[in-house]
C-alpha cells in the first residue's frame, strides 16, 4: 500500500492511494492537486550514504570507498512533494541525487545481514540535492553540502515493505524539464542494504521511522532556478520539485 502525508483542510492527515485520489483516515476523498504534500513520514535520525555507486564516485572523481561512507542530515533538509528548493545565489554547481530510501520499522542493535529485512518498514524515494562548492574535501564534504534547509525532497509516498519484491533491483530514473538525465540500478550499490542495516546497527541503536538514504548513481548534471526534477524510482513512484532562486525566500 502507498501511504502519504498531507495539509488540506486545515489540517494534517495521513492518507493512501486510491484509484488516482487520496483518500484520508476519516473516509474523505480528495484530488492530488488539492493537497499540500508533506513529507510521507516524521523522520527519525537521516543517515546518508556518499559515493555508494561506483560509477556515481567516478563521475565526481573519487574513488568507491572501502567502508561506508556515512553522515547524518538534519529534518530541516526534508521537504513534500512539489515543493521548492532554493538554490543560493552565489553557487555554481547544484546536482539533483534519486535515492531509495529505506524507513526502519523498530528499534534494534547489533543486527546480522540475514536479519536485516525484517526491521524495515518500507521504502520512499528521496533528491538528496548537493551543493557542490560547498565540498571541503572527501573526509569532510557534507555538512554545507549537505544539510541546507529544503535541499531534501522526500516522497510522495511511503510503500510498505510487502509490496516491494525485491529494494536491491529497482530502476531509478531523474527527469530535468522532462528530459531523463539520470538512469541506473540498486544492484549497482556498493553497500546493499542488508549490509548498510548491519553496519550502523553494529554501533548504534536505529529507532523506528530513522531513514538511510542509499546513494545516487551516475548522470547527475548541474541544475538552476526554474528547473523541474522529477525523480523516479520503479514500483515507489515519482517525486517532483522545482528549483528556485534566493528572492523566493526573500535573500
Amino acid at each position: 500500500m502507498k501511504h502519504a502525508r498531507v495539509a488540506c483542510y486545515g489540517a494534517i492527515h495521513e492518507a493512501v492511494e486510491a484509484d488516482g485520489t487520496l483518500q484520508l483516515m476519516d473516509g474523505r476523498i480528495i484530488d492530488p492537486q488539492d493537497v499540500v504534500w508533506l513529507p510521507p513520514i516524521e523522520a527519525g535520525t537521516i543517515f546518508a550514504l556518499g559515493l555508494n555507486y561506483a560509477d556515481h564516485a567516478s563521475e565526481i572523481s573519487f574513488k568507491a570507498p572501502e567502508e561506508p561512507l556515512v553522515f547524518l542530515k538534519g529534518p530541516n533538509t526534508l521537504i513534500g512533494h512539489c515543493g521548492q528548493t532554493r538554490r543560493p545565489a552565489d553557487v555554481k554547481t547544484m546536482h539533483y541525487e534519486c535515492e531509495l530510501a529505506v524507513v526502519i520499522g523498530k528499534k534494534t542493535r547489533s543486527v546480522k545481514r540475514k536479519d536485516a529485512y525484517d526491521y524495515i518498514s518500507g521504502y520512499t524515494i528521496a533528491n538528496d540535492y548537493a551543493i557542490r562548492d560547498y565540498l571541503e574535501n572527501y573526509y569532510r564534504p557534507n555538512l554545507a553540502v549537505k544539510n541546507r534547509d529544503t535541499l531534501t525532497p522526500i516522497g510522495p509516498w511511503f510503500v510498505d515493505k510487502e509490496d516491494v519484491q525485491d529494494p536491491m533491483n529497482l530502476k531509478l530514473y531523474t527527469y530535468v524539464n522532462g528530459e531523463l538525465k539520470q538512469e541506473g540500478t540498486t544492484r549497482d550499490m556498493v553497500f546493499d542494504i542488508p549490509f548498510l542495516i548491519e553496519y550502523l546497527s553494529s554501533f548504534m541503536t536505529l529507532n523506528e521511522n530513522d531513514v538511510i538514504l542509499t546513494g545516487t548513481p551516475k548522470g547527475t548534471v548541474n541544475v538552476v532556478e526554474g528547473d523541474e526534477v522529477v525523480v523516479e524510482i520503479e514500483g515507489i513512484g515519482r517525486l517532483k520539485n522545482t528549483i528556485v532562486a534566493d528572492k523566493v525566500f526573500a535573500r
